[in-house]
């Protein structure tokens, strides 16, 4: 009754799923900073999309969401507009040679199996990585407490430091030109491959390898994730594998759910948005092992419930968050 045929995908979906899905990546998109087809991707293809359309259906419901979000925390001053314009140019180049591999792989047959064990690998892997870091943020903490203390001054490592090095105020950082193109190259490749913005690599990448503050990371990330969505939306589409009708859909969902996603940033504390975004994308990963093995229907169930569940954690945080910063305002007008 509620179905919709979908005429490029040549496939009926549900409304209401799509529009759930929408919903839940405009908040974790304007939340975490990414486009959040980390589980559109899968879920579209848990649902019945071939891996192709699942793709490039994304990128375009992704360009559309990221103009709301990217607005948003350019208001907020959480866009890095410099590092922005270099991550677009080394995004879009990546995003062509990743399409390229995936219709390549679906000539011969093997585009889903092949994208869906290398979503396991990236989303285990990062989503374990977070969960450490967060674990253990009060040793490093202490460590770092310790050294002050005992007037031990140790030069930052820099990994990689080959000229010509970058500065970029906004940021407070200062870097080298090859390991910016390099970052954004490798999670442009994986937009056009995996059909995501590639913010759930890039959000950490401007954190961990570039060293941007978690704020500023979240903004920067959605402003490349716009233009490398436009050009995947692009490119795909001349491929013949986008179904606007179900972006568009999703689009519905999704331009309420970025309002909430973005707002509630401000009150949500840098590890606190690391410690969510992690449990997120390890719930995505298991969704993604269930299709795998054909573990119908818990696939579709830990995709979309995982992630309504953390809009729904977020949402109470704003609120409460919300509600904190209504009674200290209340309680200084009356001093």
């Amino acid at each position: 009754m509620f179905d919709v045929y979908l005429p490029i995908a040549e496939t009926n979906f549900n409304i209401f799923v799509l529009i759930a899905i929408g919903f839940s990546v405009g908040v974790l998109g304007g939340f975490f900073g990414v486009g959040g087809a980390w589980v559109v991707t899968p879920a579209l293809n848990i649902f019945g999309f071939p891996m192709a359309y699942a793709i490039g259906t994304d990128l375009a419901h992704i360009f559309g969401k990221s103009i709301v979000a990217t607005a948003k925390h350019r208001k907020m001053g959480n866009v890095d507009i410099k590092l922005g314009i270099w991550s677009i140019i080394g995004s879009v180049i990546g995003v062509e040679a990743g399409a390229q591999v995936v219709m390549w792989l679906t000539g011969k047959g093997l585009a889903g199996p092949v994208v869906r064990y290398i979503y396991m690998l990236m989303l285990f892997g990062l989503g374990i990585y977070m969960l450490y870091d967060y674990a253990t943020k009060d040793k490093r903490a202490a460590a770092k407490a310790a050294a002050a203390a005992s007037r031990v001054v140790k030069e930052p490592k820099k990994a990689w430091n080959l000229p010509p090095m970058m500065t970029f105020p906004a940021s407070g950082i200062t870097i080298s030109f090859w390991t910016v193109m390099g970052v954004f190259f490798f999670t442009g490749f994986l937009s056009g491959f995996l059909g995501v913005g590639g913010g759930f690599i890039r959000m950490p990448a401007l954190i961990y390898l570039i060293g941007c503050p978690t704020a500023v990371a979240v903004g920067t990330d959605l402003f490349s994730v716009l233009f490398a969505g436009a050009y995947g939306c692009w490119t795909y589409a001349v491929k013949g594998v986008v179904d606007i009708v179900a972006a568009i859909y999703m689009l519905i969902g999704a331009s309420v759910g970025a309002q909430i996603g973005v707002t509630a940033v401000k009150y949500i504390r840098g590890y606190g948005i690391r410690l969510l975004f992690a449990i997120m994308i390890i719930l995505a990963g298991i969704a993604v092992v269930f299709k795998q093995i054909n573990l119908k229907p818990y696939d579709a169930i830990v995709v979309l419930a995982g992630a309504l569940g953390m809009c729904a954690v977020i949402t109470v945080r704003l609120i409460i968050g919300f509600r904190r910063e209504k009674y200290e305002k209340m309680m200084g007008l009356t001093h």
